[in-house]
């Protein structure tokens, strides 16, 4: 086995430690990880450094993505992987960064009639099963620039990438043993059934009525509160607050 093979696998497997300078820039860009605990910290770092040994980024039509950028994009994906650890980060390889919004095209399937028609829908993130993480670079610089506002375009498409781990979104990811797989399901059930009928009579609510579109959609949101918002997302629902936190970890988000 060629030496230079053997070293570029190592340090897939283990990469080396980030190195300072970048770090601390990427602290200082992101106010979430920030405000981690020290020894969540260092277990960021390391994951970070795994992150971009195996993810490759792609600038797309003129996006300006620095070093420091993907350093920031990479620490803003592994916050939510943290519980997990490296597994959670298998099963894609590419990041692919536009400047802002972005267009992608659907096909849509009316079951009735059996009519198949064609649309454009704008986004600011996607996430691909087994494919690649998309992203609108505006709206990752404005998340940074504005952390508690309850919005996170990263942390919402890694939400999707982690629930995708097993099989095609449907808002319940894999989950640690210390977590009853039916307790989860029949809270998010119970949760995204009250949102959908309060959004459907034209009511407020304190979680982003986008929400509503299907269980894949209201675990991506709510984990964007979670990190963003925790004093929000538990007046609006404590359980799914409680199964979260032990989910994902404790919020550092001010409450």
């Amino acid at each position: 086995m060629p030496a230079s093979w053997w070293r570029r696998f190592s340090a897939y497997l283990t990469p080396p430690p980030l190195a300072d300078a970048p770090w601390q820039q990427a602290l200082s860009d992101c106010a979430l990880a920030r405000r981690l605990e020290s020894a969540r910290q260092d277990e960021l770092r390391r994951l970070v450094a795994v992150f971009l040994a195996r993810k490759r980024f792609h600038a797309l039509a003129g996006a300006e993505l620095t070093d420091a950028m993907r350093v920031v994009i990479a620490m803003q994906a592994c916050i939510p992987a943290l519980q997990q650890g490296p597994k959670a980060l298998r099963g894609w390889r590419n990041v692919l960064i536009y400047p802002g919004e972005f267009k992608v095209r659907r096909h849509y399937h009316d079951e009735p009639s059996g009519v198949v028609s064609e649309g454009e829908e704008v986004l600011i993130g996607e996430s691909w099963e087994r494919g690649p993480l998309v992203l609108s670079l505006a709206d990752v610089q404005l998340d940074l620039e504005h952390p508690w506002d309850g919005f996170n375009v990263v942390v919402h498409e890694i939400a999707h990438k982690l629930d995708m781990l097993d099989g095609p979104a449907d808002g319940v990811p894999p989950l640690p043993p210390s977590i009853p797989r039916r307790q989860w399901i029949v809270s998010f059930q119970r949760a995204f059934d009250h949102l959908s009928n309060e959004v459907a009579r034209g009511r407020d609510t304190l979680i982003d009525p986008y929400a509503a579109e299907g269980a894949d959609e209201f675990f991506a949101v709510v984990s964007e509160l979670h990190w963003s918002q925790p004093g929000v997302l538990r007046r609006a629902d404590a359980q799914v607050a409680d199964l979260l936190e032990a989910y994902y970890g404790p919020s550092p988000a001010p409450r």
